[in-house]
Formats: C-alpha cells, sequence, structure tokens
C-alpha cells in the first residue's frame, strides 16, 4: 500500500515511518520545509513538501503522490507550553485540525484513497463520570475558556474524518523520543527544576501513549477497515499524584511540591488547573478489540523507566 503520512516529521511521524517500510507499504512523508527529513529518506520514504493550510500546493502534491491511504499527524504544538498562553499556543494547529484536515481529505478523495486514519486526543472527555472512559462517553460539555477553541477543533477534525468513512485514533499524553516528556523534553526539565507541581489532591487522570504504540496503532489500522474514534493508550490510567512523585524519583528529581487550587490558578490559569487537577483517563478496550493492538509498554511506569533511565521496570 502507498501511504502517505502528513506530519512525518513528528513525535509519531519519526516513529512510524520506519515501520511502515519494514512491513512492506510504500511511503512518503509529507513535510512543510526539508528540515528533519533525512531520518525518513534513511529510512526509505519518498518525500514532498506542501503546506497542508496552502490548499492548492497540497492539493498538487497528493495527486502526484496517489497515496492509497492517508495518515493525519499535523500539529504545531509549541515544545514549552504556557497554559495561560493556550489559545496562542494553539492556534495553528487548531487551523490544522480544521482547515488543513478539510484540505487534506479532500486531496485524499480526489486520487481516491479508500484509507484515512487521524489524530485525536484521549484526554477531553468530560471529567464527570467514573473510571476510564470510552469512546462512546461525551467530551468535555463545559471546559475552560482557554481548552475551548482546542476543543471545538478537535470536534471538527472528528466530524470531517467520520463523514470521510476514516478512523480517528485519540492518543493519550504522548510520550518518547521527541515529546516533552523525553530526557531533553520540557515537561522532563519542569519536573527536575520542582516546577510541575501536585495541584490539590493529585486526582487529574493520565491515561499515556508512548509514540511507538501510537505508531504500531496506525500500522494495525491501515490493515483494517475500522471506522470511528478508538482511543489508543497504555493499560494504566493513573492519577498525577501517583505518576509525578514516581517520575521525578526515576529521574533523581525533588518531589513535587503540593499547590492549593487557589494558588495555582494564579500562576497556570484555569486551563492549568483543570488539567493539574481534573483529566479522566480513558479506556484502551475497543483498541486492543478491533485493531488486534497491544501496546508494548503497558504502563507509564515501563516506558517512562526505558526512555529515562535505560531499564525495565515492571507494571506489575
Amino acid at each position: 500500500m502507498r501511504v502517505l503520512v502528513a506530519g512525518a516529521t513528528g513525535v509519531i511521524g519519526r516513529q512510524l515511518v520506519p515501520l511502515l517500510v519494514s512491513v512492506g507499504h510504500e511511503v512518503v512523508g509529507l513535510a512543510r520545509s526539508p528540515r528533519r527529513i533525512e531520518p525518513l529518506r534513511e529510512a526509505g520514504a519518498t518525500v514532498v513538501y506542501a503546506d497542508a493550510l496552502d490548499r492548492a500546493a497540497l492539493l498538487r502534491e497528493v495527486d502526484k503522490a496517489r497515496p492509497d491511504a492517508v495518515v493525519h499527524l499535523l500539529t504545531a504544538i509549541p515544545d514549552e507550553m504556557n497554559p495561560r498562553r493556550l489559545m496562542r499556543g494553539f492556534a495553528l494547529t487548531n487551523r490544522l485540525r480544521t482547515e488543513g484536515t478539510r484540505n487534506l481529505l479532500d486531496a485524499a478523495a480526489n486520487v481516491g484513497a479508500r484509507r484515512v486514519v487521524t489524530q485525536g486526543v484521549a484526554f477531553a472527555y468530560d471529567p464527570a463520570g467514573n473510571g476510564p472512559a470510552n469512546e462512546d462517553e461525551p467530551l468535555w460539555r463545559n471546559p475552560p475558556r482557554a481548552f475551548a477553541p482546542v476543543l471545538d477543533a478537535l470536534r471538527e477534525l472528528e466530524r470531517l474524518t467520520g463523514d470521510a468513512g476514516g478512523l480517528v485514533l485519540r492518543f493519550g499524553h504522548l510520550y518518547g523520543p521527541g515529546s516533552t516528556f523525553a530526557p531533553d523534553g520540557s515537561m522532563i526539565q519542569q519536573v527536575r527544576q520542582g516546577k510541575m507541581p501536585l495541584v490539590g489532591a493529585g486526582d487529574s487522570v493520565f491515561s499515556f501513549t508512548h509514540a511507538h504504540d501510537a505508531a504500531t496503532a496506525i500500522v494495525a489500522a491501515l490493515d483494517r477497515d475500522v471506522r470511528g474514534v478508538l482511543n489508543v493508550v497504555d493499560d494504566d490510567p493513573t492519577p498525577i499524584g501517583t505518576w509525578l512523585p514516581e517520575l521525578a524519583r526515576m529521574i533523581g528529581a525533588p518531589r513535587p511540591k503540593s499547590v492549593p487550587k487557589a494558588i495555582a490558578r494564579l500562576a497556570a490559569g484555569g486551563w492549568g488547573v483543570a488539567y493539574l487537577s481534573e483529566l479522566r483517563g480513558a479506556d484502551n478496550a475497543r483498541a486492543r478489540l478491533r485493531l488486534d493492538w497491544r501496546p508494548r509498554y503497558l504502563s507509564w511506569r515501563d516506558g517512562f523507566a526505558a526512555d529515562l533511565t535505560g531499564t525495565v521496570e515492571t507494571s506489575g
């Protein structure tokens, strides 16, 4: 199968391209510029250049590539995000998830691509409810004001993908090489510097996804006629009050400080407080069943240990 990967130089794309090549797919990477493309060529992919927001250029390049399948991983999220400037930091990503998705799916339809897979998120479920959320549960009904445009863009991406007969893979908090949780990533640096606090009771539940596990789920999805949305996360949704101190221990950082919500709101705003105190985890049972997929890292404990310390800690 000839697969066009939009966002091939991103965190997931860099894991995905070699996997696709290794299982026999012909891969075309879509990039905006020549930066960071050499690993794609070394992995055996060809590269075409277009900005997904330049409709004419995108239609032209996809027409040249003639893919059988299109994978949409386009984002432009800053390496370090100030929660008080979330709307500004996500403005371009929101456009890529709306205008960019529309352009890319139209281009895919024009060349008769028969499979479309797009990237959603699994941490936008409504916090009301018990236990990890499955795909039938609603997204955040009344999100913090700063998160509302992000959520609107995600909903539009999912609507457009559904109309195209595609599949949205909702990934959890992404970690792995090149991510904010990489050894040189901004999140790890904040933990090392004691700048990542526990807010309130530390109840925000995180479902993590290693970039390699995201990539293997995409490979599985390309081989199956599955549509709709699926949560692609590990088996271990965990409150931040548990995983953050454990992460700090792994990297030899000071134990995170506890901060009341009212104080945290002054520094991080409403979205920052919600992110650190209200998120709900996600359930991956449906992806396991429909994609016959299993994460390499069943728990963030195993993945963090492998990435950050070079060891494997058992999660059981």
